[in-house]
């Protein structure tokens, strides 16, 4: 269809046509998917028997929120476990993980990473790369890590070593976050988990579990002990306006709780303010939402291949997450990219972002995020360090229309460099 409000050349129009006529079939998948975690959620809804009254706020020390209890229950049936602690003031998906993994670790223990070296902004807690005040390894928690192979999958044999029988936590980090490495897929971490056991039956196997949140009709909770997420990526469905989950075994779950408010009142303090509101729309929301954007990455992945680019996941993978890496190849490329993202962006549309020198990167960054919440992952933003090899991830899209014209505009803008 021709697009009659955005300055897109009918030579990229053509091209995004054909694109998505080539994604349909994908597409398909993507809404069985999609219609399978909706109506699942809907009837968590209606087993936890939701009301008006849920979304009443509550102040000072948030004695019997109804709502509070509701919502960990709606979280925990959806993920597939016993408990969930799901909260508004979880700063960042950072900050849940941090809480889980000091909520449930002790000095002594062993925390082994399988997936690699975790996030950068997780290092510090680790305690790598240089002490950080405060981290696990300045309470004595040792830290252990099995790389990936060189075509970015598990070693399942390096496990077998690092793994031992009283190994405490087995750590997993589900999305590629930035990186190439392909995304786990929930019989991915069956596996691992099951490997894990096998060894140290008693061990913690905890989940990483951003941006994977909805993307397969099956959830991890089934296969791992925890799990922690952020609410501004795919669980709050673009209307939470921060906070985050951890959900697993129930014991878990409530040593976590100790460690966000105090021993002993745990998850039985903490009021919701006004927010609750909008954190049970947007789980209500997330399902959908996240078809979204996994149709926004599949036509992206689509039509930069038509234009000749290699691009990770093919549009034709099974999906684990909702990232798009897409290899642009040079610095020029990589900065019209991203322009032609924020130029689609319903927030600072008229803002031309220019490559800068961020914190905690050995190079430039750019970033393109025109979001209704700040550092919001489901709304569709796109950024990369200006290095080799010069790939871009995207991520988001609230929805699949707003998402192609900001993936139109985008080759549109590039069509000089290509």
């Amino acid at each position: 269809m021709k697009n009659n409000f955005f300055d897109i050349s009918e030579e990229i129009v053509e091209l995004g046509s054909k694109a998505e006529e080539k994604a349909r079939s994908y597409f398909k998948r993507i809404d069985e998917i999609t219609e399978y975690n909706q109506l699942k959620m809907l009837k968590a809804f209606q087993n936890a028997r939701v009301s008006e009254s849920c979304f009443t706020p509550s102040t000072g020390y948030g004695y019997g929120d109804r709502g509070r209890e509701v919502l960990d229950q709606i979280f925990a049936e959806v993920l597939d476990t016993e408990d969930a602690l799901v909260r508004h003031n979880f700063a960042s998906g950072t900050h849940t993980l941090t809480v889980a993994l000091f909520g449930v670790l002790r000095p002594g223990d062993t925390m082994v990473s399988v997936t690699g070296v975790p996030y950068d902004t997780l290092q510090g807690v680790i305690g790598l790369g240089g002490e950080s005040s405060g981290s696990l390894k300045e309470f004595g928690i040792n830290y252990e890590q099995v790389d990936l192979l060189p075509d970015g999958k598990i070693d399942y044999e390096g496990i077998k070593k690092a793994v031992k029988p009283d190994t405490k936590m087995v750590y997993i980090q589900r999305s590629r976050g930035y990186s190439l490495r392909p995304t786990l897929l929930i019989s991915d971490i069956k596996k691992i988990a099951a490997l894990a056991k096998s060894i140290a039956p008693n061990c913690i196997v905890m989940l990483d579990n951003c941006y994977g949140e909805f993307v397969e009709m099956e959830a991890p909770g089934a296969y791992i002990d925890l799990m922690a997420g952020s609410l501004i990526k795919n669980p709050g469905g673009g209307i939470a306006p921060t906070g985050g989950y951890i959900a697993g075994r129930k014991k878990l779950v409530e040593d976590c709780s100790y460690r966000l408010t105090t021993p002993g009142t745990g998850k039985e303090i903490g009021c919701t303010l006004n927010q609750s509101r909008e954190l049970f729309m947007g789980a209500f929301n997330a399902p959908h939402v996240t078809g979204e954007a996994l149709k926004t990455a599949v036509f992206a992945a689509v039509l930069f291949e038509q234009l000749g680019f290699e691009v990770t996941p093919k549009y034709d993978e099974i999906r684990g997450d909702i990232i798009q890496a897409i290899l642009l190849g040079n610095e020029e490329r990589l900065i019209k990219f991203c322009q032609g993202i924020q130029a689609a962006s319903p927030i600072d549309s008229f803002v031309t972002p220019e490559p800068w020198d961020m914190p905690g990167y050995d190079s430039k960054v750019i970033m393109a995020a025109g979001a209704f919440t700040l550092g919001s992952s489901i709304e569709l933003s796109a950024d990369a360090p200006l290095r080799e090899p010069y790939a871009v991830w995207m991520q988001g899209g609230l929805n699949f229309h707003s998402g192609k014209t900001a993936v139109l505009l985008a080759a549109e803008k590039m069509k000089g460099f290509v």
